[in-house]
């Protein structure tokens, strides 16, 4: 098979998920998460009812389609940390990057589906899965940055803490989006308070899981 072909290909696949997911949200936004059917979600975007579930193996991924950036995005900081960097400074300073973005993964969703999340009791619970992988995920990066052995509790502890000020953090945003501010005064205030909460973790973990400097 031809580069050409396969770039189509995966394209189209790209393309098909995206309509599927636009179509899912409207109906979502519209309706409710719990009122709306897969069935319905497939007539909307025009595919198969199977070709929405080859997509998304469940109803709730409809809705929280960055699940695999919300997951990974702390892992993926600390791996990409600078040599002299510790896991706390990297996972601050990636986390005033995506305020300042008003990234969608921390909780700059909009009123609208904020309040449709935090509607349906399915979603409410499947976001707390996400934490949990969330936390499960920087927990396996940790370990591996440090050396930890299997029964070491440390890269777990740490991951607890460091995930948890992230959660505190994204629930900051979400109330406050629920609350209508906008999201210049929902990131000025979730700023101070990643500050507050990364200063309260200096101490424990500053100079845990610091980069070497590459040997010259």
């Amino acid at each position: 098979m031809s580069t050409p072909t396969t770039g189509l290909r995966e394209q189209k696949k790209k393309q098909t998920r995206r309509t599927i997911s636009d179509h899912a949200t409207r109906l979502f936004l519209e309706r409710g998460f719990d009122r709306v059917t897969i069935a319905e979600v497939a007539a909307a975007a025009g595919v198969a009812k199977m070709t929405v579930t080859n997509y998304f193996p469940r109803k709730e991924d409809l809705a929280l389609d960055l699940h695999e950036e919300f997951v990974t995005g702390p892992a993926r900081a600390v791996a990409g940390r600078a040599p002299g960097e510790s896991a706390l400074a990297a996972l601050h300073r990636t986390l005033l990057d995506s305020v300042r973005r008003h990234d969608p993964v921390i909780g700059f969703s909009g009123p609208g589906f904020a309040r449709m999340v935090t509607d349906s009791p399915v979603l409410l619970a499947r976001l707390r899965e996400f934490h949990e992988q969330r936390e499960a995920a920087l927990a396996a990066v940790l370990a591996e940055e440090t050396g930890a052995g299997p029964h070491d509790v440390r890269p777990r502890v740490a991951a607890a803490q460091l995930a948890g000020a992230h959660r505190v953090l994204f629930d900051e945003t979400l109330r406050r989006t629920l609350e209508g501010q906008d999201d210049e005064r929902i990131a000025a205030a979730v700023t101070d308070a990643a500050h507050a909460a990364f200063a309260l973790l200096e101490p424990a973990l500053g100079d845990y899981a610091v980069r070497r400097p590459e040997p010259h």
